[in-house]
């Protein structure tokens, strides 16, 4: 019998879409592809220059979008339904969720040369477990399975906040990482030469994969605690990492400046461009003043600190 894999498919209205993609990228799987027809007419002219469309494509509901993942054999689909859900409900996206077995020839390797090792800089590379990478002088090297990690580091959002952690930390600092996912964030602090690193996130199985790539790394000496942000983390730090979704980050705010030190940093990405200004609005009504912004291909990341320091 052929062992087949899980494909779980979101439905979700066109205009959420963005941030559905931006949480799909958490999840554990394979392999992601997205399906949007909401502007069918339009890209067929642009890439196509014709105005001839298949019956079949224009009978494609316009009004929704489906982000399909691929889950192999040995990895129960319950755990990322689960995630899927605690994150949409908590984001406020209504989402239609589906699964159906797909053959494992089908995706057991094919999905692998999508991902290869990425320079996120000249301090820092991520490498998939089954690649290989010789790090150039003075490089950390991540090592990541896409397959089984929440955030990988090809997302736009994680390079971006990557990018300012690299920027504002130095050495002995401390870091927290909210939402901590695969753990990326304190991982690449700790190489980097953090102090104390502390991880959270509310998800269970995030938390364990973090655990399990901050061993394979060699930095199990990161706090990884599984709870709730302003309840369960103690102490202050130099810097905190934010990189989830901007409903998410306003609704954290309140509680990011007393986890702060007075001359401390605090870098929130996972944002829609066209929502910056809505979230940077967010922040100073919490007590934060952004001082820096960067965006890459329609994701924006922002540095901010107390008011008035």
């Amino acid at each position: 019998m052929e062992n087949k894999w899980t494909e779980l498919t979101c439905r979700v209205a066109v205009e959420d879409l963005e941030e559905m993609s931006a949480i799909a990228q958490m999840v554990a799987g394979a392999g992601i592809y997205i399906e949007d027809y909401s502007d069918l007419e339009e890209k067929t002219l642009e890439i196509a220059h014709i105005d001839l469309i298949d019956e079949e494509l224009l009978r494609k509901d316009r009004g929704h979008a489906l982000v399909h993942l691929y889950l192999p054999p040995q990895v129960s689909p319950a755990e990322p339904i689960a995630y899927l859900g605690r994150q949409c409900e908590a984001c406020g996206i209504p989402v239609e969720i589906s699964t159906e077995g797909v053959l494992e020839e089908d995706w057991s390797t094919a999905w692998k040369r999508y991902y290869h090792p990425i320079e996120l800089s000249d301090r820092l590379a991520i490498c998939p477990s089954w690649e290989e990478y010789i790090p150039r002088e003075g490089q950390k090297m991540i090592r990541l399975d896409p397959g089984m990690a929440f955030g990988t580091g090809t997302h736009e959002t994680t390079r971006l906040c990557l990018k300012l952690l690299e920027r504002f930390l130095r050495p002995g600092m401390s870091m927290l990482d909210v939402g901590t996912g695969s753990g990326i964030l304190a991982i690449c602090a700790k190489l980097l030469g953090s102090g104390r690193t502390v991880g959270v996130d509310i998800d269970e199985v995030a938390v364990r994969v973090a655990r399990e790539n901050a061993a394979l790394n060699g930095c199990g000496d990161i706090e990884l605690l599984c709870g709730d942000l302003a309840a369960d983390v103690t102490g202050c730090f130099d810097i905190v990492c934010a990189n989830i979704v901007a409903d998410a980050i306003l609704r954290l705010s309140k509680d990011l400046p007393a986890l702060m030190h007075a001359e401390g940093v605090c870098v929130v990405s996972g944002i829609i461009d066209t929502r910056c200004e809505e979230v940077q609005s967010g922040l100073r009504q919490a007590g934060l003043e952004p001082f820096e912004t960067i965006l890459e291909n329609g994701w924006a990341a922002i540095a901010c600190r107390k008011a008035g320091c």
